[in-house]
């Protein structure tokens, strides 16, 4: 009751400080134009725009990593429903674990983009994460601003500030921080994130320079409590009367935490030697010069008051395990654009210097082991765009030719679009990379979490499709082959700790989704299906075979001028039961284990969205079907997923 009055006042206030409603706008999707020149034009098809002043919505961009062009959406649709949550996308292939903040279980993968080089690891950790390719940059007419809010569990709520404005027509920049704080339902498991990020983007007015960056600092702590202890998981299932106040149930750990911090700094910048423009002054040809600088300091670290021999093993010490990665990239580039066959054509020189190792105050067992792994690599490759009309065609190729890392990649791919009616991509990943540093070289105050590897390279082929049509819906596919599969295996007999191993034979995964919304008058029934393969290597990689999600809403206009757009209605979860990986709290790593399978029940939702002017409210009653299906639901072995639960938020475009 009283998230539905918070709910209510503050739809009344919101009716009350607007003045005027206008009419919704179709989201728009540009075509993928590669990622070299971000003044690249964009090809849009609106519906139904309507008119700040002199000023369109479509004026306001949103240009991505890739230079793609998009702008800032104030719809409220099925898709908004589904992004509402911490890491502010669609979660469809996560299974979230009880708080916010806290890591997930994959149900599907994808290998469509995989980098060159390693990275620290910690990947449990991830889905937080801003890396380089999260980052958008904008261009705006007037200063924009959005506010995203959502309730935590127990205490703690989420919510992000971001503003954007152009201090001229060639200058914009941004700045933005996402605070999170979720105590959580069982013991120990406190959320408590911060991502801070600051943008730049500039050309000159002929368009012979431009530059663009970022500063991105992040602190991503949670309390770790390694799951519930083997005699509490019975009573957690037969939702003893006595334990339905979860702090009283028994968890691993009840002194730990986690923490991942980052700060990077990037920019790219390009200069011009020669371009020639058309009549209407838009560049037809250009040689350029550019350069790409990153640095990134990341620190891992996991601190206990003391051990948990039971959970970890032996351990001597208190644990204060600390992990650091500073790492250096630098790219230049030549490119040339000549007409319409030969596109835009790139050379580019990369650098990759790494630093990777434990800080002098780690607490460790053994000597043994070096403390670092350190080294500098030069890798050279190329680029090609090219467009026919409604053809576009990227390629990106990258070979590392001298240092102690050894890889390539090649990424291509096609796209074949057609208007809003319909978008054909197919396309090809060959990439061989070493894998990521912590499976390398570990070190801990834990005995049995002390390693040193000398593993070969994980070699992938991925082959991928897509069709996106607005009749038909969309259908996306992709085939990998995996050799060399680095992971964290079964515990070892002795340890019972997980150690990281290599795969001795390839790994065939194919994964299918499909999705498809009907309509009918004011209802509508949006459905995704997602289906995985693993023909080969399904011993060491594990997803369930069905994943599915269908939602059944009402959605409406409300009252005299037609102020209040509502949408309600039932969202359906469900994934096949797996023997799925277990959650690792000092690696921040998931492991083998055949003992629990996880899965095979239903998930239900209640919303009820509404919209007035550029405000979004959302009103969500999670996995309300307990009570009915049984209490039988888990994340991760040892992991309940998150009982019946109200949750409030809403997001709000200030347009000046």
């Amino acid at each position: 009751m009283k998230k539905l009055l918070i709910f209510g006042i503050l739809m009344c206030f919101c009716w009350q400080t607007h003045a005027q409603i206008r009419d919704f706008i179709k989201r728009n999707r540009t075509v993928t134009n590669g990622r070299f020149n971000q003044n690249d034009s964009t090809f849009n098809k609106f519906v139904d725009v309507k008119i700040l002043g002199k000023t369109h919505f479509t004026d306001y961009k949103i240009i991505s990593y890739y230079n793609d062009t998009t702008f800032i959406d104030t719809t409220l649709t099925i898709q908004k429903e589904y992004k509402h949550n911490y890491i502010l996308r669609d979660n469809f292939e996560l299974m979230p674990f009880e708080n916010m903040g806290q890591t997930f279980t994959q149900l599907g993968f994808n290998f469509n983009d995989v980098a060159l080089f390693p990275t620290l690891g910690a990947t449990a950790k991830r889905f937080n994460f801003y890396t380089v390719k999260d980052i958008n940059y904008y261009r705006v007419p007037t200063p924009s601003t959005i506010f995203t809010h959502k309730t935590g569990f127990q205490q703690g709520q989420m919510l992000n500030s971001f503003l954007t404005m152009n201090t001229s027509e060639r200058l914009n920049f941004s700045i933005a921080y996402k605070g999170l704080r979720s105590l959580g339902f069982y013991r120990n498991e406190l959320s408590s994130h911060g991502n801070f990020s600051f943008t730049l983007n500039y050309r000159t007015k002929n368009d012979k320079y431009s530059i663009r960056g970022h500063v991105v600092n992040q602190d991503l702590t949670n309390n770790e409590n390694g799951g519930l202890v083997s005699s509490a998981i019975p009573l957690f299932i037969n939702n003893n009367p006595q334990f339905i106040q979860r702090s009283r149930l028994d968890v691993n750990i009840s002194n730990a935490s986690s923490v991942l911090r980052a700060n990077r700094y990037y920019f790219e910048q390009d200069y011009k030697i020669w371009q020639k423009q058309d009549t209407l002054n838009k560049t037809k040809s250009f040689l350029r010069i550019g350069h790409i600088y990153n640095y990134q300091l990341s620190h891992y670290e996991f601190r206990q008051s003391s051990s948990s021999p039971s959970v970890f093993g032996n351990a001597s010490k208190a644990i204060n395990d600390k992990l650091i990665l500073k790492k250096k990239y630098n790219q230049l580039f030549l490119s040339l654009k000549a007409p319409i066959v030969l596109g835009e054509v790139a050379f580019k020189l990369e650098n990759y210097n790494y630093d990777y190792g434990y800080t002098a105050d780690t607490t460790v067992t053994t000597t043994t082991l070096p403390n670092k792994l350190k080294g500098n690599t030069l890798a050279i490759g190329g680029m090609w765009k090219a467009r026919l009309k409604h053809f576009y065609l990227n390629a990106d190729a990258s070979n590392i030719i001298t240092g102690p890392l050894s890889g390539n990649r090649l990424k291509a791919d096609a796209i074949l679009r057609k208007d809003s009616l319909y978008a054909l991509t197919v396309g090809v990943l060959i990439n061989s990379k070493s894998p990521n540093f912590n499976y390398l070289l570990y070190r801990s105050a834990y005995d049995a979490y002390n390693w040193q590897n000398d593993f070969k390279n994980e070699h992938l082929k991925n082959i991928h499709a897509s069709i996106k049509t607005e009749k038909y819906g969309e259908i996306e596919a992709q085939f990998n082959s995996i050799t060399n599969h680095t992971y964290f295996g079964f515990p070892d007999s002795t340890t019972l700790q997980p150690k990281p191993e290599q795969a001795s034979k390839k790994i065939n995964y194919f994964k299918i989704k499909i999705h498809k919304e009907f309509k009918r008058g004011k209802f509508a029934l949006d459905n995704t299906l997602m289906y995985n393969n693993v023909s080969s290597g399904s011993d060491v990689f594990r997803v369930p075979s069905l994943v599915s999600r269908n939602t059944l809403y009402y959605s409406d206009f409300f009252f005299k001028g037609k102020p209040l757009y509502l949408q309600t209605g039932i969202s359906f979860r469900y994934f096949s039961a797996f023997f799925a990986n277990n959650f690792n709290p000092l690696l921040n790593e998931f492991s083998l284990q055949n003992d629990t399978k996880i899965g095979g029940y239903p998930m239900f939702d209640f919303f009820i969205n509404a919209q007035i002017q550029r405000t979004r409210l959302f009103l969500k009653v999670e996995h309300f079907n307990p009570g009915f299906t049984g209490y039988n639901y888990f994340s991760a072995p040892n992991y309940p997923y998150r009982d019946l639960s109200v949750r409030f938020g809403l997001v709000w475009n200030f347009f000046i």
